[in-house]
């Protein structure tokens, strides 16, 4: 079972905004059996979007498209659908009381006409309510495959999708089972996680494929499975994950479609009691960021310090100005005062202190670009490790932010703890 994702919009094209509904509706319609074959991005424009859909009928059983559906004139998709499928439009009564209501009960100026112009919709399609806008979906069939065509905003298209598109699916398609389960694993690179793990790669079922996803400083592996038996799909790969456990357990840190690794050290904080801060320089924030956007992180986060600048090392952290000039702010020595200092600060059970060169210039230390130091504080000890990220600037901070995570995560897994 085939889909092909057509995404319709200059704004995409020109780099405006990012298609970030593909990779939603990708994951959706694979958590159903369907399979993405194809996903393409279009200017609105008449012919280049009946060429779309022509070729896209020729590949998928499923052609959906997000965008064009607006009130304005550049919208252009409804009545290029009613050329593509010899239609009319006509007035739909529900969908103009839903514009209607919106408006009567969220908008303070008048109902304009080029609103009311979204209740015209194609004959031959069913409509798709939109609990959140007033442009409905649109729901046509045509030869054994299905067309949906929905707004590109995405909190509204994201609603359509739940709630109208996957049940309509699963009722009108039989479909495979496609089961995935992707493994998260920080600390080693994907040659070094190849090598390791062959033995039990080359012994995969035929019907389990893997992948590597390389990212900055982890590497998630991905195990797929497809067939018509959900139980045996799933007992398949836990098996096969189990085994996987034997080849390199040390660096599995969690697993994608359960929690995040900062998750999963959020849940060990306040199951342990425990306390977290954070002193940041060259991750400039990050950290803290990432953990104060997890529900519920103000039982266990204490707070930062981000001590971008020497001065303020000095100055907010009362790191001596001698003892920076001795040491260079790019060193153990430092990060470890910034780990021990912020540590007494905020009384915390645990701290996190960062400091590097993050490029493109050295800045106030002699240290080499993508050089970084981590050091962890806790009750008992104070940790320092030293690392070199490569010289690109955004991979250098991104790769210290997941090492730092990965970091706490082993410290608390440690039954001293």
């Amino acid at each position: 079972m085939f889909a092909e994702i057509i995404t319709i919009g200059d704004e995409i094209l020109i780099g405006q905004i990012i298609d970030t509904n593909s990779a939603f509706l990708g994951k959706q319609l694979n958590s159903i059996g369907v399979e993405v074959i194809q996903i393409t991005s279009i200017k609105d424009e008449k012919d280049i979007i009946l060429k779309a859909l022509a070729d896209a009928e020729e590949r998928a059983d499923i052609i959906i498209t997000t965008g064009g559906l607006g009130p304005t004139k550049d919208d252009l998709t409804k009545h290029t659908l009613c050329t593509y499928f010899n239609d009319e439009l006509v007035l739909d009564q529900a969908t103009l009381v839903h514009i209607e209501d919106i408006f009567r009960k969220y908008i303070s100026h008048p109902i304009l006409e080029a609103n009311r112009s979204q209740a015209y919709l194609p004959s031959k399609c069913l409509a798709l309510k939109n609990p959140y806008g007033t442009a409905p979906g649109m729901w046509f069939e045509k030869d054994g495959k299905v067309f949906v065509s929905m707004p590109g905003v995405p909190f509204e298209m994201k609603s359509l999708v739940r709630n109208e598109v996957l049940p309509r699916l699963k009722d009108r398609f039989n479909r495979p089972f496609i089961f995935h389960k992707t493994v998260l694993t920080y600390g080693l690179g994907e040659s070094a996680i190849a090598d390791k793990i062959e033995d039990w790669e080359n012994n995969l079922p035929e019907f389990i494929k893997l992948a590597y996803l390389p990212s900055l400083g982890r590497v998630r592996l991905r195990l797929t499975a497809r067939g018509d038996d959900e139980n045996l799909l799933q007992n398949a790969i836990n098996a096969q994950v189990e085994k996987l456990k034997d080849h390199i357990g040390d660096i599995i840190k969690g697993y994608e479609d359960e929690n995040t690794i900062e998750e999963n050290v959020a849940k060990l904080m306040t199951q342990k009691g425990l306390t977290l801060a954070t002193a940041e320089s060259c991750t400039g924030g990050r950290l803290a960021s990432i953990f104060t956007e997890i529900p519920g992180a103000s039982a266990y986060f204490k707070g930062s310090i981000v001590s971008y600048a020497t001065s303020a090392k000095h100055d907010v952290l009362n790191i001596p100005e001698d003892f920076i000039q001795k040491h260079s702010v790019v060193s153990a020595e430092i990060t470890k005062e910034m780990a021990v200092r912020a540590k007494n600060m905020f009384k915390s059970d645990i701290v996190i202190a960062t400091t590097g060169n993050a490029g493109p210039t050295k800045g106030d230390s002699d240290a080499e670009i993508g050089t970084v130091f981590i050091a962890l504080a806790d009750n008992e000890d104070v940790i320092v490790e030293k690392f070199s990220f490569g010289n690109h600037r955004e991979r250098v901070t991104k790769k210290a932010v997941n090492k730092a995570l990965e970091m706490i995560y082993d410290r608390l897994n440690k039954s001293d703890l």
